[in-house]
């Protein structure tokens, strides 16, 4: 009988497309090389299972609450996330410091966190699980970080391996989607095999040669034809992006070209979806390519994003053919990462156009402090100062810059913009592929 199960998308839309999407039911293993790259993986799918308004359970047995709600940051002020802490009379020994953590005063926290009274016990660990899982409904998503901790804590595989096992089924058949890290060196061959047996999906995150590497070792009942291929990919931030060559998949289809336009001009998911009239789980649908816009909905993208239809479909070549770009070309941008409203920018280029940089022009009013930079960029940056005197923070070192001066960042990063002048500041900013 075919898997009537229904599809979903891990967040991470050119994954999807490698691997086939995810399915209500799969157990997902992360074999991470560096105990860090599955990470980011975890963020999307939580952020993606938010979208959706699904609940989500994040059984942590490696990191202490307080440096996991740090790790999640804003995803973890969301009402359908609760946090099983294994961790505090875990690894964290009953410690004071950790348990200072429990201490309210008083304070209403935005927060859902349970703490295991006694996660050296895995049966004590499944009551936990299962216990939370009746409390909530529909297809209940889960990261449960990490099979490794489980196995320092439980001092030995033979337990890891009997709470997999007895777990993978049930979770399967409760309609969740569970994530599983593990840190690949640091068990033996013959967990590793019965673990990649009885899940769903296994996924190999390993760093070769100082690059980043994913590789499909198992996706049950999709058998893609990227299995066993290794494909190199880059993150910054929450975001994700994979080389091209071998068989990923060309990075110029209709979703993507709607997310690299929308995210250009600083929208996010929610508030192009509010200009369309949609809801952000169809624009994360449309941008993972689950789904395809429909002809009214794609007509109001392109007049939101200030762009033709056409530019959705166009090649890597054909973007590039543009020379020149008048006034009218150039698009207000929003700004993520410094209060909303605090400054005014402008992508001086049309937003569809594909070239190595981008160009903007950012305007910073008198006397006002930015608490972050303008941009989350993996590249070189370049700075002219048109009109008026800035002073910029990096490393906690303070530089003065006037009229006709250059900054140029390679991999520095800016923590505080403030203008120090009597105008308003206006800077060319040039961000470098």
């Amino acid at each position: 009988m075919p898997d009537k199960k229904k599809r979903v998308s891990s967040g991470v839309g050119q994954l999807d497309q490698l691997l086939g999407g995810l399915y209500i039911g799969d157990n997902v293993i992360w074999y991470d090389d560096a105990g860090s790259l599955a990470a980011v993986f975890c963020m999307n799918f939580i952020k993606e299972s938010q979208v959706q308004n699904k609940p989500i359970i994040y059984v942590s047995f490696d990191r202490s609450p307080k440096n996991l709600l740090e790790k999640l940051g804003p995803l973890a002020e969301n009402q359908n996330l609760t946090i099983l802490d294994c961790f505090t009379n875990g690894k964290g020994d009953n410690s004071e410091i950790f348990n200072k953590f429990y201490e309210k005063d008083g304070a209403q926290w935005p927060y859902q966190v349970i703490k295991v009274n006694e996660p050296w016990k895995p049966e004590k660990v499944a009551e936990a699980i299962y216990g939370l899982h009746k409390t909530m409904s529909g297809d209940v998503r889960f990261v449960i970080e990490s099979l490794t901790g489980m196995q320092d804590l439980w001092e030995g595989e033979e337990h890891v391996l009997k709470f997999y096992s007895r777990s993978c089924p049930r979770l399967y058949e409760l309609d969740t989607i569970a994530y599983w890290i593990i840190e690949k060196g640091a068990h033996s061959g013959r967990l590793k095999a019965h673990i990649n047996q009885i899940a769903q999906v296994a996924v190999d995150l390993s760093i070769k040669r100082g690059k980043s590497t994913l590789t499909i070792l198992k996706a049950e009942k999709r058998d893609p034809a990227t299995l066993n291929e290794p494909f190199q990919y880059y993150s910054q931030g929450h975001e994700i992006g994979f080389e091209k060559g071998g068989h990923v998949v060309d990075g110029y289809e209709l979703g993507h070209r709607i997310k690299t336009i929308r995210q250009k001009q600083g929208l996010s998911q929610k508030e192009l979806a509010g200009m369309i009239g949609v809801t952000p789980s169809t624009i994360s649908q449309v941008e993972s390519n689950q789904i395809y816009p429909s002809l009214p909905a794609l007509l109001k993208m392109a007049e939101n994003l200030s762009v033709s239809v056409s530019s959705f479909f166009h090649g890597k070549n054909e973007a590039r053919k543009r020379i020149v770009f008048s006034k009218n070309d150039g698009v207000a941008i929003n700004f993520t990462d410094v209060p909303k409203g605090s400054i005014k920018g402008e992508l001086l280029i049309a937003p569809d156009f594909d070239g190595k940089v981008e160009p903007y022009l950012i305007q910073i009013p008198v006397k006002k402090k930015l608490p972050a930079h303008f941009f989350v960029h993996k590249g070189e940056e370049l700075g002219y100062v048109m009109e008026g005197v800035l002073q910029v923070t990096i490393k906690n070192k303070d530089y003065e810059m006037q009229a006709g001066d250059t900054i140029y960042l390679t991999a520095e990063t800016p923590s505080q913009w403030k203008n120090m002048g009597t105008q308003t500041a206006k800077i060319l900013w040039i961000k470098i592929k």
